[in-house]
């Protein structure tokens, strides 16, 4: 899990000014799973709240709430024998067959 600043506020001559919330506030009871990354000093997660694994968080989540990500979809593409990729494949089946070995 990453907790931390989105970025840091400056000045008029682009210098870092110290001293502001870097960090999200996170409330009583929440859990957050791994690989979660959640980044906003001005950022809060509100009490009861489960952020799920691989979650990337730039905003605040209200109290009771469950955060996930969909399922990605994975992408298959070739290159033809003239080396032009082909248009993608998409959808879930499994993912085209290596030749056999042999032995």
């Amino acid at each position: 899990m990453t907790l931390g600043a989105l970025s840091f506020r400056k000045d008029a001559k682009g210098r870092i000014i110290k001293g502001g919330k870097r960090h999200p506030t996170i409330k009583d009871n929440v859990t957050i799973y791994a690989e979660a990354t959640i980044l906003g000093g001005d950022v809060v997660i509100g009490e009861n709240t489960v952020i799920g694994g691989n979650v990337w968080l730039t905003e605040s989540v209200p109290p009771g709430t469950t955060v996930t990500i969909s399922k990605p979809e994975l992408v298959y593409r070739k290159k033809s024998a003239e080396g032009v990729l082909k248009p993608p494949r998409r959808g879930r089946s499994a993912p085209p067959r290596l030749p056999a070995r042999k032995a």
